[in-house]
């Protein structure tokens, strides 16, 4: 069945009739992986999500399957080991998604340095033998300074020492959470966007057994019957466990601020992925990323209390972020006045140092002991002193101290919890996006115990290391060759090379259903036919509903296409008005939706535009 706003409909008289197994709130990247999970071990399952799938956090991160070097900098080794491992996985199941990139990081002779040359090729060693890529093309290898300026001419050469070089991941996260969310409702799962729970329900016993959610498209609402209900919110999870009144909510959670900025790579070219410290000694690194013609850097850590639905960029902001850039390139001189997009997330930190991650372990500091047996071993094993297995013993071994992560928000852990309160809500916070799949996996494994010991309900959990996302049905070992065949048939359809790439790498193996529009499809005047297939196919495929969802969060236009845009717009909306049959009050409301967000995009405000 297709994914479009008929099967919502269908879906939404299902949730008022069925009583689900799971009913989970939040359409970020934990939700739509729980989804699919769940859905796929044959759980009746429902999602709901307030705004569009992916449209608050999960939409809005650095755009990496960043294995976390960085967090060796807090020897969060618990948190590196999971997450290079579970990379690896995530590439596995979404192919057409993540990419390699391999990341520069050039070390500075500064105080506070996160890294010297030593300790960096230090923490890239293990940080290899997490990722179990030593001895491959893909392991850490050092640059000299000379060979860094090679590289990046432009990078400030004051105090540069050199660089290492290591394995990570460009992502496209917005298209993360789509995949899972359609592959859940392939698989019968009802998933249901701007659907805005007011209230967790209860039955005569007090345990949570569902929500009563608010249809923000006609203004209905409805009830939800659940047999368990899972909070995966992010920065919004305390929100969620307050509109419970059957518990006592202690507030986890410590959302920070995280801004991004883009400009044209005729101003900032970088050849690869780049990430070092500030320059400021504030214990914070920023990244600056080349991506389809564009350079974007990011990113700022800040405490949020504001509108969590609608963090915005500020002038601190954007003086922080290009006081770095032109610090570490002097002669570039990026001004406001070129940033061409810009984005604004919060991440879902949890505000103890010592919260327990997706597996029951506990985050903490490590001991200095500890950091000088990690570093010893390493360098044994490189130098063939010492096994693998030893190597594995040390880290097994870790011992953890007492002390506080600090107050300061860059030294929160990245590490999850999973929670189930006195009422049976489960609760699952934190992480990253590149562990949404272990994390996901923790809550539906809890929900089936619960299903079966409480409720005599049994089901078979799926692997989920070998179910691929929506349009991921491609051997992750081969996803070039397979990707450039099916650029191919496009072509032999009439696509031009270049379109025909871009939908292949935007839908991965879905591509021939997009390719298979183009026999009912006439070209829409103003769009490319690629941008014309690709549109049609958000939506009926996609669950796409404004013209941002399409623009923003279904294809990259506003982000890295921002000088094609405006041209675009036009013909966008005419052609959703005549699919939805809006009223022209309706079109109207879209037209100035997209403006805003444009506005805050383009950064008017500060601009004085």
């Amino acid at each position: 069945m297709v994914f479009s706003i008929k099967r919502r409909k269908q879906d939404i008289e299902a949730l008022k009739e069925e009583t689900l197994d799971v009913l989970i709130i939040g359409g970020g990247i934990t939700g739509a992986g729980a989804a699919l999970q769940a859905s796929a071990s044959g759980l009746k399952t429902g999602l709901v999500e307030m705004q569009d799938f992916a449209e608050g956090t999960s939409s809005r991160s650095t755009k990496l399957i960043h294995g976390g070097l960085r967090y060796l900098k807090n020897f969060d080794v618990e948190v590196v080991a999971d997450t290079v491992q579970e990379r690896s996985v995530v590439q596995g199941v979404a192919p057409h998604i993540p990419t390699a990139h391999p990341m520069m990081l050039p070390v500075y002779d500064e105080p506070n340095a996160t890294f010297s040359m030593f300790s960096l090729k230090i923490a890239m060693g293990l940080y290899d033998q997490l990722a179990g890529v030593t001895g491959t093309e893909q392991a850490n290898y050092t640059l000299t300074k000379d060979e860094v300026l090679e590289r990046e001419p432009h990078l400030n050469s004051e105090g540069l020492l050199g660089a290492g070089v290591y394995l990570d991941y460009r992502n496209d996260d917005a298209r993360l959470v789509i995949e899972n969310i359609k592959r859940a409702a392939e698989d019968g799962g009802y998933m249901i966007s701007r659907m805005k729970v007011t209230k967790i329900l209860h039955d005569d016993d007090g345990r949570a057994s569902g929500a009563e959610a608010e249809d923000l498209l006609t203004g209905e609402t409805i009830q939800i019957k659940a047999r368990i209900v899972m909070n995966t919110t992010g920065p919004w999870s305390d929100t969620i466990r307050q509109m419970d009144d059957k518990i006592d909510v202690k507030p986890q959670m410590r959302p920070t601020k995280g801004v991004h900025l883009v400009v044209d790579e005729s101003k900032l070219s970088v050849p690869q992925p780049t990430y070092f410290d500030t320059g400021k000694q504030d214990g914070r690194m920023v990244f600056v990323i080349p991506r389809e013609g564009k350079t974007y850097f990011g990113t700022t850590d800040t405490d949020y209390n504001g509108d969590m639905a609608k963090p915005t960029v500020e002038q601190a902001d954007v003086d922080y972020i290009l006081d770095i850039i032109n610090g570490r390139y002097p002669s570039v001189n990026i001004t406001l006045n070129d940033v061409e997009s810009s984005w604004v997330g919060l991440r879902p930190l949890i505000a103890s140092s010592g919260s327990a991650d997706y597996n029951g372990l506990t985050s903490k500091q490590i001991t200095e002991e500890s950091i000088d047996a990690v570093i010893s071993v390493v360098e044994q094993y490189q130098q063939g002193k010492v096994e693998r297995f030893e190597v594995a013993d040390v880290l097994k071994n870790i011992e953890s101290g007492t002390s506080d992560s600090g107050s300061s928000p860059s030294n929160l852990s990245r590490g999850s919890s999973l929670e189930i309160d006195e009422d049976g809500l489960i609760t699952v916070a934190g992480g990253k996006i590149t562990d949404y799949r272990k994390m996901a996996l923790g809550a539906v494994k809890k929900a089936i115990d619960i299903l079966e010991k409480d409720f005599n309900r049994s089901y078979t959990l799926i692997d989920s290391t070998a179910y691929p996302v929506s349009g991921g049905d491609l051997d992750p070992y081969n996803v070039d060759e397979e990707t450039k065949a099916l650029a191919k048939e496009g072509v032999k359809k009439g696509l031009t090379e270049d379109e025909a790439m871009y939908l292949a790498d935007l839908y991965g193996s879905n591509v021939r259903k997009v390719y298979s529009l183009m026999d009912n499809v006439e070209q829409v005047e103003g769009l490319t036919l690629a941008d014309t297939l690709s549109l049609h196919y958000a939506l009926l495929e996609e669950m796409t509903l404004t013209p941002s969802d399409f623009l923003l969060r279904r294809t990259s236009h506003v982000l890295f296409m921002r000088d094609t845009l405006d041209s675009i717009i036009e013909p966008v909306i005419l052609t959703m008005a005549n699919y939805f049959n809006w009223s022209e009050e309706e079109r109207t409301r879209h037209t100035k939706d997209l403006e805003e967000a444009l506005a805050e995009n383009d950064l008017k405000t500060l601009k004085g535009d």
